[in-house]
């Protein structure tokens, strides 16, 4: 696929993030109410006021949230967006109606693009779960013994889940030297991201019911970028034996661009090929992975950012079709606006680590930034940026940037 040409000039960049190609979904205001919209070139187009002209059909883009427009199903998806892509695309007749609807993207307010309705992350990146074994219990038992069997993941917060731009407070908690008699408690000192993609759910399932991993992948809306904030020093205290609960809970930022599997199609790749074969309920059907380039940047407070990594989802052990699927077997109702965490996407160099834990490898290997500036973990006033976009023939497919940052921790006492 090539790029598709629009009428408005600024989406025929070939290195920007939203030709025709894409139409993300996200959530707008520009002073009223947030609706829902798209993203071309450097515009948002407003969904709900091209309902009202009656150039889309009632999708429900009048909310606040996609949840309603995620409910009406891939037809109603696909109807949706050939609509857009015939409105868009240069030689529409519509260009001036819809030109209406057109607002500076870099003037209105994004918004969390749809209601979390639960949260799951994933362990599922093998780099990631081997670099992190090797720390704590050598490379001879790195991985876990389901690890090859079973994407494994955990129960987040829903509650904590925030749009990019949002300010994050430093978490709080228990935390226990190694030579301590007993912990203490106070501000969490090993501050981390992990590079991820989250996965939005579209479809729901039925409590009992199990899903197929085809059905799966056509319950998944799109994919958002996300940065699931840790506390590396909670979390050592606290996660054996059930795992990460307050080091994970207090903040999760995800990009305000849901960017969909039709735009991803044409990037579609394999998962690597299996150590060990997967029982029948979750093998692999097809290419479910996509070609996905990511990156980080640092910046500290009142400096320049610093890439810190680069990596490609397709480095996932596990596709979100797969982790869907396992996430209903037991009969677990997956409902829309369930949010799948893939797990930290980390690369086979250092360099295309997904966390500092690894970049720095536990601390101990600083990394420098542009400024000259050092840093093991993350410190206040930090901004941490994720960036990601798939690169097709003269055109990208970009998911805009996921930033947070690092405000001081609440006082107690």
């Amino acid at each position: 696929m090539t790029l598709i040409k629009s009428w408005v000039d600024s989406a025929n960049d070939p290195n920007g993030p939203f030709p025709v190609n894409n139409l993300p979904f996200g959530v707008f205001s520009n002073g009223g109410a947030p609706r829902c919209c798209t993203a071309i070139g450097d515009k948002v187009l407003d969904l709900h006021a091209l309902e009202q002209a009656g150039l889309l059909p009632e999708s429900g883009f009048d909310q606040p949230a996609l949840n309603t427009f995620m409910e009406k199903g891939p037809k109603a998806w696909a109807d949706v967006r050939a609509k857009l892509t015939d409105l868009l695309s240069e030689g529409s007749d519509k260009a001036e109606e819809v030109t209406k609807a057109l607002h500076d993207r870099e003037k209105v307010t994004m918004h969390l693009p749809f209601k979390v309705a639960e949260y799951t992350d994933f362990y599922a990146g093998k780099q990631h779960a081997f670099n992190v074994g090797t720390m704590f219990r050598g490379p001879e038992n790195a991985l876990p013994p389901n690890w090859l069997h079973i994407p494994i993941g955990y129960n987040g917060r829903a509650s904590t889940v925030v749009v990019s731009g949002t300010d994050v407070r430093r978490p709080v908690g228990q935390t226990k030297a190694p030579d301590a008699d007993a912990p203490g408690f106070g501000p969490c000192k090993r501050l981390d991201i992990e590079l991820e993609m989250g996965a939005v759910v579209g479809q729901p399932s039925q409590m009992g019911e199990p899903i197929s991993v085809d059905r799966a992948d056509e319950m998944i809306f799109g994919y958002v970028l996300l940065n699931d904030w840790s506390a590396r020093d909670l979390q050592a205290w606290e996660y054996q034996p059930l795992g990460p609960f307050q080091a994970k809970a207090f903040a999760t930022s995800i990009g305000p661009w849901v960017v969909t599997k039709a735009a991803l199609e044409p990037f579609r790749v394999s998962t690597p090929e299996r150590e060990k074969p997967l029982l029948p309920y979750i093998q692999d059907t097809g290419p479910m992975l996509y070609d996905i380039d990511l990156s980080v940047t640092m910046a500290p407070d009142g400096g320049e950012p610093t890439t810190i990594t680069r990596t490609n989802y397709r480095e996932m052990y596990y596709s979100a079709a797969q982790q869907l699927a396992h996430h209903a077997s037991s009969g677990c109702k997956m409902n829309v606006g369930d949010l799948l965490g893939s797990g930290t996407i980390s690369g086979p160099e250092k360099d295309s680590f997904g966390s500092l834990l690894e970049l720095t490898w536990g601390g101990k290997e600083p990394v420098t930034l542009d400024g000259g500036q050092t840093r093991s973990f993350i410190e206040d006033g930090d901004t941490l940026t994720l960036h990601g976009h798939a690169q097709g023939e003269g055109y990208r497919i970009g998911f805009g940037d996921c930033a947070g940052k690092i405000v001081p921790a609440p006082k107690f006492g």
